[in-house]
């Protein structure tokens, strides 16, 4: 079986237009506007959830407006929506604006599509928001970026994976706790994780969690496996942070960092300008 990034790589190759720039910006204005509603009329926002039934009795502005229904509750929605911008935009910088585009909604997608499974089969409507899309990319920000720190209660400084780890657990919880079939609502929510990061989440599990120091490279080995995976993707250089391609920006110069463990390729505006890999 094919890993989906790399099919989704392609599609977005093919199509270099695809996808909307500066996505969580606009969700997260969308997040403040719907917050600013509910504060003057907390009944307003209940017309903004997913609702099976609602939409199709016509409420069909239901399909697009859970995705900006508010991620918290009080003056912590405020705090969620900038993190929730912060962690979406350095996702779209990793991953390229077309493939972050397909992320998020295929997670919107998977939501809608289980909502109405459980309405039509077994006539049980619920309101659905964004919660758990929002979660799906929090954990696809913590496989990528592990070891950024956020401060905690603007204080405590703490590595993501840790916060992650929690959220994992809490999850869980959710899950076994819920009656059937709404405990797999969050699952099917945050399927896209597993099916655009499991495998690199896989290899990051894999790897000796303690190294004093970063094994040596073998660049022959590894230029061998970067052509392989230039060859694949039909593009000869690509960075790790923005994800620009040579075939889509080839005045654009992109050079391999000495400093990095491993061999990778960054941009011109990104080779002094990047956190440095560290397995």
């Amino acid at each position: 079986m094919k890993d989906p990034m790399r099919l989704v790589e392609r599609f977005c190759y093919r199509h270099p237009r695809f996808g909307i720039p500066n996505l969580m910006k606009y969700v997260a204005i969308g997040n403040v506007v719907f917050w600013l509603l509910g504060l003057v009329n907390p009944t307003l926002l209940s017309y903004m959830t997913f609702s099976a039934r609602d939409i199709l009795h016509g409420q069909v502005w239901r399909l697009v407006s859970f995705l900006l229904y508010p991620p918290s509750a009080g003056w912590l929605a405020l705090i969620a929506c900038y993190f929730y911008y912060w962690i979406g935009s350095s996702l779209e910088q990793h991953w390229g604006t077309g493939q972050f585009t397909v992320y998020f909604f295929s997670g919107a997608l998977l939501t809608a599509l289980y909502a109405f499974l459980i309405y039509f089969t077994l006539g049980l409507n619920v309101e659905v928001t964004g919660t758990y899309i929002y979660l799906a990319m929090f954990f696809a920000f913590a496989v990528f970026f592990p070891d950024m720190q956020v401060l905690l209660f603007f204080v405590i400084p703490v590595r993501i994976k840790w916060l992650a780890l929690v959220d994992a657990a809490l999850f869980a919880v959710g899950v076994i706790t819920t009656r059937f079939p709404l405990n797999l609502l969050p699952v099917v929510a945050t399927l896209n994780f597993l099916l655009f990061c499991g495998g690199e989440l896989l290899r990051r599990v894999r790897r000796s969690p303690a190294r004093a120091r970063p094994a040596a490279v073998n660049f022959k080995r590894e230029a061998a496996r970067i052509r392989r995976e230039q060859a694949a993707n039909l593009y000869r250089h690509k960075c790790a942070v923005c994800g620009r391609t040579d075939a889509e920006y080839p005045n654009l110069q992109f050079r391999y960092c000495s400093r990095c463990a491993g061999y990778h390729c960054f941009c011109e505006d990104h080779i002094d300008n990047h956190v440095h890999f560290t397995e």
